[in-house]
């Protein structure tokens, strides 16, 4: 009696504790918001860049806010949110915690098909369509790959890590083939990379991600039941094998609209999944939530860092990531290879 009686208010904690991380994370979000307006080569306060927000003020400072600061702003905290997103489902879409887009060639494919729409001369506008097109092929080579082999879906990243490797020598191959004045523009994308992002890009995919998400909810019990191993949600009447395959393709588009405004972005996808874990217990409704807010809060947190901490001016946020999250991925490894593991071998 006294074993379920401690479920509950176990359970209980975790819920608070993932709303508190929720909530420490608006908050964060919030101050990096003001700073994000505010800070630059004309610093204004916070009044006067919300009044610049909504059209009120000096027509220099009005333009200064809704043309650049607010749609980089915005792109931060879309990317970060989709990114961390989609690293949380795949991470448990195939109960692996190194599963991530840009471990497993999504945002490859989306940097291949960008590049190629530089390559082709389409131009800047349909670079974001070239993306989320590369990182859908991407997934579905994946999903085909593995259906075709026949692998144990714990070893399918292994597979990612071989088509994110192919996907990155592709990439490098044309960039090297560019025209010079070209190229530049394609290494600053490929490294990932929130400058110069415009509202229409923002908007639309905004609302593209938007309504990933809501797709992504509407099958979240069927990823919660997929937790209990593949036979337990057989025998609950889910077909695994198809709710597999629509959760890889919703992760896949969140991922792919994310590095089709900021570029292949690397290790928010891996690295938040863990840290929202460490902090608010197991996986639910909620700490989804949350991991889609501390993503946005990491990228446009990193963003700033480039933007006004580090002494390289026109740094990408892309770089400032893969320094923090290097160390990340070691861990990971380290603690996945040490004693515990060797035991199973």
């Amino acid at each position: 009696m006294s074993v379920l009686a401690t479920k509950p208010t176990a359970l209980t904690r975790e819920r608070r504790r993932a709303r508190l991380v929720a909530a420490l994370c608006l908050a964060a979000l919030a101050g990096f918001s003001v700073i994000a307006l505010t800070t630059g080569e004309v610093s204004m306060s916070a009044g006067t860049a919300l009044r610049a927000a909504l059209g009120f003020g000096d027509p220099g400072e009005v333009y200064i806010v809704q043309e650049f600061r607010a749609p980089r702003l915005a792109a931060a905290l879309v990317a970060g949110a989709g990114l961390a997103t989609a690293g949380a489902v795949l991470q448990r879409l195939f109960r692996n915690p190194l599963a991530s887009p840009d471990v497993m060639g999504i945002t490859g494919g989306a940097s291949l098909g960008a590049v190629l729409i530089l390559a082709a001369g389409a131009g800047q506008r349909l670079l974001p369509l070239g993306a989320l097109g590369g990182g859908l092929f991407a997934a579905a080579a994946l999903a085909l790959l593995g259906r075709w082999s026949g692998m144990v879906v714990t070893r399918l990243v292994l597979v990612g890590i071989a088509v994110q490797a192919g996907l990155a020598a592709a990439v490098n191959l044309i960039v090297v083939r560019f025209p010079q004045e070209l190229a530049g523009s394609a290494m600053q994308w490929t490294a990932g990379s929130l400058y110069g992002r415009t509202w229409p890009e923002v908007t639309g995919a905004a609302l593209a991600g938007l309504a990933v998400l809501v797709a992504l909810f509407v099958q979240y019990r069927k990823l919660a039941v997929l937790d209990l191993g593949d036979e337990s949600a057989g025998a609950l009447g889910i077909s695994v094998t198809t709710a597999r395959l629509r959760l890889l393709v919703t992760a896949a588009a969140l991922a792919a609209l994310a590095a089709a405004i900021a570029g292949p972005i690397a290790f928010v996808a891996l690295a938040v999944p863990h840290l929202i874990r460490m902090l608010a217990g197991r996986p639910t409704g909620t700490t989804l939530v949350a991991t889609a807010l501390a993503g946005a809060t990491l990228l446009l947190g990193a963003d700033l860092t480039a933007q006004h901490l580090l002494p390289v001016h026109g740094l990408a946020v892309g770089v400032v990531t893969a320094t923090i999250g290097a160390p990340w991925l070691l861990i990971l490894l380290l603690r996945d290879g040490g004693p515990a593991s060797r035991r199973t071998v």
